[in-house]
């Protein structure tokens, strides 16, 4: 049986590991909280983050980061992005060579600007070759519910990513693979800020037509920075562009959007903070985003918007009917 660990015991990451030990793989999740662990291993839950679900029994739980990774073939992460750099010195001496490392984390890390495959190919010392990034429409508490869901493994190394899809794919989740990292991974990351994006409007009472062209002109913008970047146009398009835009944006479910909402409905950037149980990456991911755009001239006007109203320049009643358009003049779509 292959035996795998997960990296944070979160609802994604609880919710991956139900997904691999119902793949049929021997998984151990890491909990940062021993009395998380203990009601994983005791009573098959995870009443804080995934109330009412029932976790496999080939499912455990420790709080000891070297025991959950011991003999693990595969290790998927799934920590805040903030939060990686400070468990790569942890985690790098417990791994043997060849194991394969997964980020189910969708990030930038502020102050580098680097994706999260950066940060673990620089920081933590892996081979590319050896890593790999999940992302897709990937809600956390509908796949732990075993709705229907697919998702799309990526890595530099063709065989790193079919590995990766053979462990997480069961009867009803299905991983495909790709080779575009920069595309899987920025298309995780970017559908966030636009999903933030989204819950402002709605949080200031707007309708359908304006989170419709929210969207639409976001991905346009989030396409046209992976682009730039080195991402194949057809990734934006699939699961991991256009499939997690449209889960992310729509669900009251996304954290991003439910931030945005808040922020939308005139609470402070620390308050909502303060009040979210989760990250939501997205807030923690606007700044470096721009500060990449910026290196190559790329305008966003939908994130920038955002931006100022994270750091107080602009209400968000005043932004929201500029997302659609950044100008007054006609343009090409």
């Amino acid at each position: 049986m292959r035996k795998v660990a997960v990296l944070g015991a979160g609802s994604w990451g609880t919710t991956f590991a139900k997904v691999l030990a119902d793949g049929g793989s021997e998984v151990t999740l890491w909990a940062r909280r021993s009395e998380v662990a203990r009601e994983i291993r005791e009573t098959n839950r995870n009443s804080d983050y995934l109330p009412g679900i029932n976790l496999p029994q080939n499912l455990g739980a420790s709080d000891s980061m070297e025991k959950a990774v011991e003999d693990a073939q595969q290790v998927y992460i799934a920590v805040p992005s903030q939060h990686l750099r400070g468990h790569l010195e942890q985690l790098g001496p417990q791994l043997a060579q060849g194991t394969i490392i997964v980020s189910l984390m969708k990030g930038v890390e502020a102050g580098t600007s680097l994706r999260m495959s950066e940060v673990l190919a620089t920081a933590g010392g892996f081979d590319p070759a050896a890593i790999a990034v999940v992302s897709g429409p990937n809600l956390a508490l509908e796949i732990a519910r075993e709705q229907p869901t697919a998702a799309v493994a990526s890595s530099v190394d063709a065989d790193t990513a079919t590995e990766v899809a053979l462990a997480a794919t069961n009867p009803y989740f299905k991983t495909f693979t790709n080779t575009d990292v920069v595309g899987t991974e920025f298309g995780g990351v970017l559908k966030n800020l636009i999903a933030v994006a989204v819950g402002i409007a709605d949080g200031v009472g707007y309708g359908e037509n304006t989170k419709a062209s929210i969207i639409t002109r976001g991905l346009a913008e989030i396409s046209a920075f992976a682009a730039a970047f080195g991402a194949e146009p057809k990734t934006m398009s699939g699961l991991a562009g256009l499939g997690d835009l449209i889960a992310t944006c729509e669900s009251p479910l996304s954290r991003n959007n439910t931030a945005g909402r808040l922020l939308g409905q005139g609470h402070s950037f620390s308050d909502v903070v303060s009040s979210m149980n989760q990250t939501a990456e997205g807030l923690a991911a606007i700044a470096p985003v721009l500060a990449l755009a910026k290196t190559k001239g790329i305008v966003m006007p939908i994130v920038t918007q955002v931006g100022q109203v994270l750091d107080g320049s602009r209400d968000p009643r005043e932004l929201a009917p500029h997302f659609a358009t950044d100008s007054d003049e006609p343009e090409d779509e």
